[in-house]
Order: structure tokens, then C-alpha cells, then sequence
């Protein structure tokens, strides 16, 4: 895990840095910078109304007994997007701006689910159990509908 953070945090780098170089060839350095401007200003304005779609998403949720599990995941991946975009780089900005398309977002928060769930080891009484199990005390959540238990 450790060489993948340094991997991460030392090649997209490096890797950035060489795609503005290329691009100050092909172009001139001052449309380069303006491209890293425009990419950030647009991609934190973007980010900002993404992220009130979801902040309202969350209220609506919650105002209707339902947790908002997916509206929170939404709501870190429109934060992570909106740090990448105002990072300088090409590579950053189409992630952060793929995080900003919900689609995309769907896909990547089903992914996210699934690699957590393969880690996820309940240990109960000493013993691996495959499923959580706990018992209702409050409201059930079912097809969208929360009814109340008796």
C-alpha cells in the first residue's frame, strides 16, 4: 500500500508535468497556463454545484427517514473531483471531471461498494460470520419506504 501512495504521489506528478511541457511546445506556455486556470475555475464551479445537488440530496433523504448512504459516497467523490480539478494537470482534470458526471459516479461508488465489501471480515464470538447481524431497534428501511417495527 505504501509503494502504491508513493507511486501515486511521485509518477501522476511527474507524468503532468511532462503533458504541460509537451502541450507548452505544441501551443505557447501562456495558453498552457490559461488551460490550467479556465480547467480549475470551471472544474471548482462545477464541483460546487455538484456538490449542493447533493448536500440538497442528502436533506431530502434524511427528511424522509432514509439514510443517504449514496448521497454521502456522491458527496466525497464531488469533493475529491473538485481537489483534483484545481490541481494543475490534464490527467487530474478528466478524472475530476468524469467524478463530476453522475454516471460516472454511479459506476465508481458501485466499484468502491464492491472492494469494500470484499474486505469487510465480521468477527463475532471468535467466529468469521460471511453477514452482518443485528437486530432491528428503530426503522426498517425497504424499497425506498421506511416503516416503523413494533
Amino acid at each position: 500500500m505504501l509503494l502504491r501512495l508513493v507511486l501515486l504521489l511521485t509518477v501522476v506528478p511527474l507524468v503532468e508535468l511532462l503533458i504541460l511541457l509537451r502541450l507548452a511546445e505544441w501551443f505557447t506556455w501562456k495558453s498552457t497556463i490559461a488551460l490550467v486556470v479556465v480547467t480549475g475555475v470551471v472544474g471548482a464551479w462545477l464541483a460546487r454545484r455538484e456538490g449542493l445537488k447533493a448536500l440538497a440530496r442528502i436533506r431530502a433523504d434524511l427528511a424522509a427517514g432514509i439514510p443517504p448512504a449514496g448521497a454521502v459516497v456522491d458527496g466525497a467523490l464531488i469533493l475529491a473531483a473538485g481537489l483534483v480539478l484545481v490541481t494543475p494537470g490534464i490527467l487530474t482534470d478528466i478524472c475530476g471531471f468524469a467524478l463530476l458526471v453522475p454516471p460516472v459516479r454511479h459506476w465508481v461508488r458501485r466499484r468502491l461498494s464492491e472492494a469494500f465489501k470484499k474486505r469487510m471480515v465480521v468477527i463475532q464470538n471468535g467466529q468469521h460470520d460471511s453477514f452482518i447481524d443485528v437486530p432491528a431497534t428503530g426503522r426498517d428501511v425497504g424499497n425506498g419506504e421506511a416503516d416503523q417495527l413494533e
